[in-house]
């Protein structure tokens, strides 16, 4: 693990300082004293190093579904997941304090676009199954889909908009604001899209939007 997490900090360095597409597995290797297999072993593509913590956020935004209070929908359990990445940052998800070289990188490589592309797919798919797999009675696998994708939706433009909004101010606070409004609007309107549905009932639960200015 200790060799994976080297390997995954001198990759991370390279990407940041040369740009993704300039950095060869060579280089990372040598930086890292390790074989080119060796890195190959850790990590099969040169992008899992760049995006090492993806299986880490799958898991949190699953586990948060797996784990929400009665009667809460998994809509929103993860709008609240939001919420509380921002309120109590963890040091695995440092929300907008040091990520804006990481988005840079990966908007300048168009490899790293499509390998966020696939993952996000990929998310959806996984995500409209643990739909499924909680509640029993959503016999149409269309609705789980449907709220997957606008979630996934959700989440990924309030990053894009927030980091548009740091890069523009360079003000931290002021991107955290605006990726809660963002992820508060698509959680009310997956919300009322799936209305009557078993991932949301009959009625709207309020969404918490305290202290989020919704005038985007």
């Amino acid at each position: 693990m200790a060799t994976r997490q080297s390997i995954s900090d001198v990759a991370t360095r390279l990407f940041m300082e040369r740009g993704f597409d300039q950095v060869t597995i060579d280089e990372i290797a040598n930086a890292a004293d390790v074989g080119r297999m060796t890195v190959f072993n850790h990590f099969p593509r040169k992008e899992d190093m760049f995006f090492d913590r993806e299986e880490e956020a799958r898991n949190l935004a699953f586990d948060t579904v797996r784990s929400r209070p009665p009667g809460t929908s998994p809509i929103e359990a993860l709008g609240r997941l939001a919420h509380r990445m921002i309120e109590q940052p963890s040091e695995a998800f440092p929300v907008f304090e040091h990520t804006q070289a990481f988005v840079e990188t990966a908007l300048a490589s168009e490899t790293l676009k499509a390998r966020a592309r696939q993952m996000r797919d990929h998310f959806v798919q996984d995500l409209a199954a643990l739909f499924q797999a909680e509640l029993h009675d959503l016999d149409d696998d269309t609705h789980a889909y449907l709220a997957a994708g606008m979630i996934a939706s959700a989440w990924s433009t309030a990053f894009l908009r927030a980091h548009a909004e740091l890069s523009r101010t360079g003000d931290a606070q002021t991107a955290k604001r605006v990726f809660l409004a963002v992820i508060d609007r698509g959680i009310v309107g997956t919300l009322a899209a799936l209305k009557g549905t078993p991932l949301v009932g009959t009625a709207l639960s309020p969404v918490s939007t305290t202290g989020t200015d919704l005038r985007l």
